[in-house]
């Protein structure tokens, strides 16, 4: 987690995001450098446009809830039709209940 985080902090402070820089950023902070694990990143990272992909994750945070599908983001599911069935749920135990008194 703290590679991701040393990225992130990097490409926020507009320095490439390479190996060397990632480890001096971890090492910086005191945390176990795992070469593995950075060069695994690195190499996920390749082609990836980072200001990009934290804005489309910030359009997904601030999605408005219990909207229609055509207004969540692509790919966010909507929450309509959700609350019915425990509506109905308790509508059916509050019939058996006044079954049960006349």
């Amino acid at each position: 987690m703290e590679n991701i985080y040393a990225a992130l902090l990097l490409h926020k402070i507009g320095k490439e995001v390479n190996e060397e820089n990632v480890k001096s950023v971890v090492a910086a902070a005191g945390a176990e450098i795992d070469e593995s694990q950075i060069k695994s990143l690195i190499a996920s990272l390749k082609g990836v446009d980072i200001a990009k992909e934290l804005e489309s994750a910030s359009l997904v945070a601030t999605a408005p809830a219990g909207g229609d599908e055509k207004s969540a983001p692509k790919g966010v599911p909507s929450d309509e039709g959700k609350a019915k069935p425990k509506e109905e749920k308790k509508e059916a135990a509050a019939e058996g209940l006044s079954a049960l008194f006349g």
